[in-house]
């Protein structure tokens, strides 16, 4: 009865301010990549001009310890439309979708309750299939956001879009169908959000429910106006990039605010904003975006890979200019729109209802334990303790008040076991529910290599890309992770060096692939002296790397560019290939690798210097 009662207490407070609908509409804004920092109102970096959010926080509530349910985008997805962890029904990282039909997303959910519901924006949770190919043609139809409960729909990241209707509201008879629109993607995409609310005032007893995931500030960065003139000269492309595309999604609030003033529904939309997971900082990867003074970056479970910039609005309800600190995360959205619409509570929702924590009805935490898991790591917070697991070797306890607390010189996992071994055993409980059940995977290269960089500090930092990065040695290019050494581009092709001071050679790691085995592998190479070389391999139903997974080859010394052939018998489906060279192949350069599977599908990497 507590969440009926819960919700009568909020209807209470909105009855009688002169609207015809009880029920809130929902404004869910998800951006991309978006680093925790770059918000005004964060107050972290004085370059970001976010007016438009800043008055959006000074109307309704910042969430500084906002956190997502993944560091990567499509779980992360999963997460906030469902309302639940993404892990409990197998989208655990990209190459784990498309959401299931079988799971209830949000719009589905608020059906019964009389919603509309429109999708505008970046999906990926629609996109299965090869990675190696065009997302554009991994898109999977029955999977698209007319069926998963969306009556209108804008769908797509940037010049190809699949609509229900065009940017002038006018229906198309044959949705969904394909609009093609080369202009700056995060103004089409606040037109489209526009228009569903322009057709929503032909209807304004109907309550609706938008979900708005504008694609920025993701690669690929462009230089959009008049945004990027505003930006100071001073700064690198990169950031004034992103600065500029950040500043575009801040015009889109204040466009959309004041299309609902018009409406006279400003005081009866709840209005959610939201980053996706943090900012890449890797070479070749960095999008402009900062998440300082925040620990990581995308694709860690560290703050600086989940922490995100988090706000909340809903003028006359929630009270104004709050700094809520206690932790909350995306999957409160659901659970506040499910007890706002009236409702039954529904023990699958992960989250909880924000509301009576806002408006002062509730003064305890919404949350006692939050939880993540996401390829080789998993974390749980207790605030304000957080551990971390790293494969099956690494432990970290770390007390998260201070924004750069998770620091390897500031783990306490000795200090305090007692603490260590509660929030163990809380993680391995949660963990039994998943889908596969247990703990991370036991390795993962990427995930190691980031460790290394921000946490313990024993491998270089990521370079945030400034002017002429290419020219420097890299740990990754192209997905390609080299452990032990260096990758540095020379004329014709990748120059793979050893660490001076690792005992072991070097190697090269892939843990992105997405092919059907049996698996061709074929190198173009060359090296001063030759040897045998190992090709070694995990499918996406293994966890770990096993001896009889693993083919020898021979690495051939010439100082011509040679080809060579390798047949992996791989069963399965091929998810991380590593490539180990023996100790005798000396000067090892790389030109390009090409994988191909029995269906003829192809992953390639190529080497060369650009022109």
């Amino acid at each position: 009865m507590k969440p009926l009662i819960l919700v009568f207490a909020v209807l209470v407070v909105i009855c009688g301010r002169g609207f015809a609908a009880e029920k809130p509409n929902i404004l869910l804004i998800y951006t991309d990549d978006h680093g925790w920092a770059d918000l005004g109102e964060q107050r972290v970096d004085a370059d970001i001009r976010t007016p438009n959010l800043d008055q959006l926080v000074r109307d309704g509530v910042i969430f500084p310890r906002g956190y997502v349910s993944a560091p990567q985008c499509v779980p992360s997805r999963a997460g906030v439309i469902t309302g639940r962890y993404q892990q409990r029904f197998g989208v655990e990282d990209n190459l784990k979708g498309p959401l299931p039909l079988s799971e209830v997303t949000l719009a589905e959910r608020l059906k019964p309750a009389g919603y509309v519901s429109g999708w505008v924006g970046k999906s990926h949770l629609d996109i299965g299939g090869q990675k190696g190919s065009a997302k554009g043609m991994r898109i999977l139809p029955e999977h698209m956001p007319h069926h998963q409960g969306f009556d209108e729909y804008f769908r797509g990241e940037q010049r190809q879009y699949f609509a229900s209707h065009d940017l002038n509201g006018q229906a198309f008879d044959d949705a969904p169908r394909q609009v093609s629109d080369e202009r700056f993607r995060v103004t089409v995409q606040t037109e489209a959000a526009l228009s569903f609310l322009d057709r929503r005032a032909e209807s304004p007893d109907q309550p609706w429910f938008l979900y708005l995931a504008w694609y920025a500030p993701h690669v690929p960065l462009e230089s959009p106006e008049p945004w990027f003139s505003q930006t100071p000269s001073h700064l690198p492309k990169e950031r004034r990039q992103a600065l500029a595309m950040i500043a575009a999604m801040d015009d889109g609030i204040g466009k959309l605010r004041e299309k609902l003033k018009q409406m006279n529904q400003q005081d009866n939309t709840l209005i959610f904003f939201i980053g996706d997971n943090g900012a890449p900082l890797k070479p070749g990867a960095w999008n402009g975006s900062l998440n300082g003074p925040l620990i990581g970056e995308k694709g860690m479970l560290t703050d600086g890979g989940i922490r995100v910039p988090f706000v909340a609005a809903w003028p006359g309800t929630i009270p104004g200019g709050q700094v809520y600190q206690h932790p909350v995360i995306s999957f409160d959205v659901a659970a506040t729109a499910n007890a706002l619409a009236g409702l039954p509570a529904d023990p699958r929702l992960d989250g909880v209802n924000l509301i009576p924590f806002l408006t002062g009805q509730t003064t305890d935490a919404p949350h006692e334990t939050l939880y993540w898991r996401w390829r080789s790591q998993a974390a749980v917070l207790e605030y304000p303790w957080k551990l971390i697991h790293l494969g099956d070797h690494e432990r970290y306890l770390f007390n998260v008040t201070h924004p750069d607390g998770e620091l390897a010189a500031n783990n306490r996992l000795a200090e305090h076991p007692e603490i260590a071994a509660r929030l163990e055993a809380k993680l391995k409980d949660w963990s039994t529910s998943l889908q596969p059940p247990g703990p991370p995977l036991s390795q993962n290269d990427q995930d190691h290599h980031f460790f290394s960089a921000h946490v313990t500090k024993t491998a270089p930092m990521p370079a945030k890309s400034h002017g002429n990065s290419d020219a420097l040695a890299a740990a990754e290019v192209q997905g390609w992770l080299c452990r032990n050494g260096s990758l540095t581009p020379g004329d014709d092709g990748m120059i793979i060096s050893p660490n001076a001071d690792s005992a072991r050679g070097p190697f090269l790691a892939n843990s992105s692939l997405d092919l059907h085995g049996p698996v061709t592998l074929l190198l173009r190479v060359r090296a001063q002296s030759g040897g045998s070389c190992t090709a070694s391999w995990r499918t996406r139903a293994e966890r770990d790397f096993s001896s009889d997974r693993a083919v020898i080859f021979d690495w051939p010394a010439s100082d011509a560019w040679r080809d060579v052939e390798v047949q992996l018998p791989v069963v399965g489906r091929l998810d991380h290939l590593r490539i180990t060279p023996d100790a005798t192949v000396t000067a090892i350069e790389l030109q390009s690798i090409r994988l191909r599977d029995e269906r003829g599908n192809t992953q390639d990497f190529d080497f060369k210097r650009q022109p």
